[in-house]
């Protein structure tokens, strides 16, 4: 399978249904068709709508959607997304509030490379723009990249946190989801014993494979299970003549989408059977949950070869981060040199990607870093995307995620919050008349919470969504 063509082959059918569900859409809305009262073309136009949007969103990466912001003055305020630190695989970006304070709360978000953009994290950073400065890691498509630009392999993917970290500075706090936990986790001990003051406030890891080895899933099973041979083989594809990233060797976004799908095949069929006849009704909305889900998930990115390669050999076979033998340009990282950034854990108890167990782990190799610096929170009932963009999070693990990094900010950010709180309350009292007793302070006017918003429709439980 590693051929171009392999890849232009698959492309090619994509872009045929894209072409079908077209075709289907246009003759099934023709005029004359009113004329006849078999409901045959409000069918045929409703499967054509849905297949055609289903294929067109595979190639198309999503908008942030993040244009104004409600603030604490009542006001709407535009949100910049303004890049920060500019790399050919992936870029620093930062959510800049026009015209609020800047919060004390400095916050990045590392967004995984597992086949979806990070926009996938859209609702986090929406919840999380409430009352913090949000950055985020935001990767780029392997597809797009030049051979010319050389690599990109978990090791690169470090060095990358690294230089993000340093950019932002020893007042920033990070929080990795998923994939990148162990990764996360490395940067933060490179800093610790060779940059120490470019290291962050805090860390927490959410529904990261620390340690695979801690509770097997299906994810740790296949893991294990394939050779590399086998997947160099089975998974690997050269980019296709369309795209800038011509003749390098990706693990396809649309391969990966075929094995999401397959996972659960049936609940897949039902959502799309059951928008179609509510299309056919016009039941349906551009914006529906339907769509709101599937304009994300369906909207896949390659990785790179090497990437996805090492991945699984160093991650998941050799577990070199759970061994604490993890290796950075020829440096050996030591995660118990970590002693003085404070780490939490956040696990979801009906994770089947990243099972409980596995995150955990890293709390037992930060041997250097007092008790008093660790935390951890198994979240009851949820499952992966539950812990980062559903009722979980919003409801619990946001607030005390929050309460973790206050804890641990650094002086001058403690100082900042308390007088902006100061300067808000202030704000809410009524102006005093002379020679009156002040009338009892009334609360300042509450903006609208994002953080309540799911951009990412999930069930309660955090499971994947219908």
């Amino acid at each position: 399978m590693r051929y171009m063509a392999t890849y232009d082959l698959m492309e090619t059918m994509r872009n045929t249904n894209q072409w079908l569900g077209a075709t289907a859409l246009a003759m099934g809305s023709y005029p004359i068709t009113g004329l006849f009262p078999n409901p045959f073309f409000q069918m045929m136009a409703a499967w054509g709508e849905v297949t055609e949007r289903t294929f067109a969103r595979m190639i198309a990466k999503p908008d942030w959607g993040i244009r104004t912001f409600t603030c604490e003055d009542g006001r709407d305020h535009l949100v910049n997304v303004e890049t920060i630190v500019k790399r050919p695989f992936g870029d620093l970006i930062h959510f800049h509030v026009v015209g609020r304070k800047p919060q004390p709360r400095r916050v990045l978000l590392v967004a995984p490379m597992s086949g979806h953009y990070a926009t996938l994290l859209r609702s986090t950073v929406k919840s999380l723009l409430v009352n913090c400065e949000v950055y985020i890691t935001d990767w780029h498509n392997a597809r797009d990249i030049p051979v010319s630009e050389g690599k990109f392999d978990i090791e690169d993917y470090t060095q990358y946190l690294i230089e993000f970290m340093r950019a932002l500075g020893h007042t920033t706090h990070v929080i990795a989801v998923c994939q990148p936990a162990p990764l996360a986790l490395a940067a933060t001990a490179y800093l610790a014993e060779h940059d120490p003051i470019a290291q962050p406030r805090s860390l927490t890891l959410i529904g990261g494979p620390i340690d695979p080895e801690a509770n097997h899933t299906d994810v740790t099973d296949f893991g294990r299970t394939v050779t590399m041979g086998q997947l160099e083989e089975l998974a690997l594809q050269r980019v296709g003549f369309k795209y800038a990233g011509a003749g390098r060797m990706v693990y396809p976004g649309l391969l990966q989408l075929a094995g999401f799908m397959s996972m659960n095949a049936e609940r897949h069929l039902k959502a799309f059977a059951d928008q179609i006849i509510a299309v056919s009704k016009g039941e349906a909305g551009d914006h529906d949950k339907h769509n709101r889900f599937y304009d994300e998930y369906l909207a896949v990115m390659d990785m790179t070869a090497e990437f996805y390669l090492s991945t699984v050999d160093r991650i998941f076979k050799s577990r070199e981060i759970a061994r604490n033998e993890f290796v950075v340009d020829g440096k050996q990282i030591d995660i118990g040199k970590i002693t003085d950034v404070a780490v939490k854990v956040v696990e979801g108890e009906k994770d089947d990607i990243s099972a409980p167990g596995q995150c955990l782990a890293a709390l037992d190799l930060l041997t250097g870093l007092p008790d008093d610096k660790k935390a951890s929170h198994l979240e009851p009932g949820a499952g992966h995307y539950g812990i980062f963009a559903g009722k979980s999070w919003r409801n619990n693990i946001r607030p005390l995620v929050l309460d973790f990094i206050d804890a641990n900010a650094a002086p001058d950010q403690i100082s900042s919050k308390r007088k902006a709180v100061k300067a808000a309350a202030s704000k809410a009292k009524p102006a005093a008349k002379p020679k009156a007793r002040k009338a009892p302070a009334k609360k300042a006017n509450g903006a609208a919470d994002p953080s309540q918003s799911a951009d990412v429709p999930v069930s309660e439980d955090g499971q994947l969504p219908v």
